[in-house]
């Protein structure tokens, strides 16, 4: 797997660009990225950001053509959402193997094994599992959406076991963990973060919590190898924002590593490093720029979800809203 995190290479030629430019024009299309895409598809994006602010976005926005960069379950969001506006990727292969590792059987077994239980499910998941539970999170969210659950009451939480270890850990609630892993953030081992500790002494740690290393870096926080003001547990955009407020000059970035070029892009002066160059997303970066072009001309892929499910979904969605 090649390591892209701050890829300059392979920029668009001029001739493309207007093209795309054109196209979108003509199409009145609003073209959203997620901040792990490539950095040609992000500069040409008009809104970069995590999966729930691109379906606020669109949501929000007057046009009624959505091309959304990123993977399916995003899409799928959008369209749910905004049932009335086309919602259109660039690849229909783009999935996720997070969201890919909870099917609709498992989360039924589950349900079943723990029948008074109420489900949390992170938002990397796809509308039909959305429609099957009580409650969507976010990585910043997620200890808010619990905590919001009365104290009585179990608590399944798909599918990202990392994320809800951290969840648990942080709320102290009792919580049933799924399985489930993001590949690209398992990948992170506590040695990892070790040797960047070793190779970085002054950086801060910004750590997003499905990642394989977090519970090292509480550790270390707990134990003052790394200083609380040094190492922060993070979404995206919590990152971006931290990275902005904060007066270090050197950051360890522990997420896919097309959060860098935004990074650098938003912070001038400021060195990014991440935990290791090869959290790469091949499904993020199967959206090209070639591919949008191609989108944008003959409009396709469309992403649909069908109105019943669309209905249940949005029902955990509006419970995470209302607890902001």
């Amino acid at each position: 797997m090649v390591a892209v995190s701050t890829q300059k290479t392979n920029v668009p030629d001029q001739a493309l660009l207007e093209e795309i430019d054109y196209w979108r024009k003509k199409r009145n299309a609003l073209i959203l990225a997620h901040n792990y895409q490539i950095p040609a598809i992000q500069d040409l994006a008009d809104f970069v950001a995590d999966s729930l602010a691109l379906s606020q976005k669109a949501a929000q926005s007057p046009h009624d053509l959505i091309v959304l960069c990123g993977v399916h379950f995003m899409a799928e969001s959008i369209a749910i959402f905004s049932p009335e506006k086309t919602v259109l990727i660039p690849d229909l292969d783009a999935g996720c193997s997070l969201a890919a590792s909870i099917d609709i059987a498992k989360l039924r077994e589950w349900k079943a094994q723990y029948p008074n239980a109420v489900v949390v499910s992170y938002v990397n998941t796809t509308a039909e599992i959305k429609a099957e539970s009580d409650y969507c999170c976010t990585s910043s969210n997620a200890v808010r959406v619990v905590e919001a659950i009365p104290a009585d009451k179990e608590i399944i939480f798909l599918p990202d076991m990392y994320l809800g270890a951290w969840v648990a850990r942080e709320t102290r609630r009792k919580i049933h963990i799924y399985p489930g892993e993001c590949h690209v953030h398992a990948h992170a081992r506590p040695q990892d973060v070790q040797e960047k500790l070793d190779a970085n002494p002054g950086a801060e740690f910004l750590v997003h919590p499905e990642c394989g290393c977090t519970s090292a870096v509480i550790y270390h926080i707990e134990t003052g190898k790394i200083s609380t003001d040094s190492a922060y547990i993070l979404s995206t955009n919590g990152m971006l924002d931290r990275a902005r407020q904060s007066p270090a000059k050197e950051f360890v970035v522990a997420t896919e590593t097309g959060i860098i070029h935004r990074l650098e892009k938003q912070n001038p002066g400021k060195t990014f490093t991440p935990l290791r160059e090869d959290m790469v997303c091949q499904f993020m970066k199967m959206i090209t720029v070639e591919k949008l072009l191609y989108t944008l001309k003959n409009l396709v892929y469309k992403v649909e979800v069908p109105p019943d499910i669309a209905a249940k979904a949005r029902i955990p969605i509006e419970r995470m809203l209302a607890i902001g």
